[in-house]
């Protein structure tokens, strides 16, 4: 799996952390795109190359797995705690207020983004939202469509782009987009938009130290992700076997 897939992920002891590396970013007015890596990125990228060179091409590359977080540790000594994608939307919102940072949602359906501009005002109340937009539901957006998304992006005068069209599409979508920002940083959240908007619900602290998150948010929706956990985590814990035999069989020769 490493021979394929980044291996120099950003290390964070939290959330902090992330907030002040893309704060400091922003004022320096460069642009860029963030990715949140989980199993099922690790998995998808193994046999999906454009979504690969998008994940490691990405300005910075987040963990946002305790499974992953805990092969990182074991297999390459990274010892770089997990950031959940949706909290780090949260928080960014709370203490993007200070700093006076403007945001635009780009994603999901138009019920969900009025859901998430109400919440936006009764929890951030001096949080800047300059834009959203629900792009038509399909595979990918043709050059032009994708143009004039990106043009009201920049007409939004938005520091940060939170996209959410759900993996691999908004990694690939940012990729090949970014670079059209006159300013700012695009970051993929996928799922943050149903957490923000109430959709779905925060599992118990206790399941997020067990790395069982992926599995409070299977009992909300598990017509729709239980396959793709099934599969997605079959594929990892393989991934991971093939990993050990390979390092076993190095120190073997050696």
């Amino acid at each position: 799996m490493s021979k394929i897939f980044r291996t120099n992920f950003s290390d964070f002891s939290n959330h902090s952390e992330v907030y002040s590396l893309l704060l400091n970013f922003i004022k320096a007015i460069k642009i860029g795109y963030i990715t949140l890596n989980n199993v099922f990125s690790v998995v998808e990228s193994v046999s999906k190359e454009k979504y690969r060179e998008a994940l490691n091409n990405s300005t910075i590359a987040v963990i946002d797995s305790q499974a992953l977080s805990q092969y990182l540790l074991l297999f390459k000594s990274v010892n770089s705690a997990r950031i959940f994608g949706p909290t780090f939307m949260e928080k960014t919102l709370e203490w993007g207020q200070k700093d006076e940072l403007k945001h635009y949602f780009f994603g999901s359906s138009q019920e969900t983004l009025n859901r998430m501009n109400t919440r936006v005002k009764e929890n951030y109340p001096n949080a800047v939202i300059s834009g959203s937009f629900s792009p038509p539901y399909k595979k990918e957006f043709s050059i032009e469509e994708s143009d004039n998304y990106i043009q009201m992006m920049n007409e939004s005068g938005a520091d940060i782009f939170w996209i959410g069209l759900g993996a691999p599409k908004q990694e690939i979508w940012m990729y090949e987009n970014y670079k059209k920002l006159n300013k700012g940083i695009m970051i993929g959240v996928g799922a943050g938009f149903d957490y923000l908007a109430g959709n779905t619900q925060h599992a118990p602290k206790w399941m997020k130290d067990f790395a069982l998150e992926w599995l409070y948010r299977l009992m909300q929706e598990p017509k729709r992700l239980w396959k793709r956990y099934l599969v997605t985590n079959t594929l990892f814990l393989w991934y991971v076997l093939l990993e050990f035999l390979h390092l076993k069989k190095f120190e073997d020769e050696n």
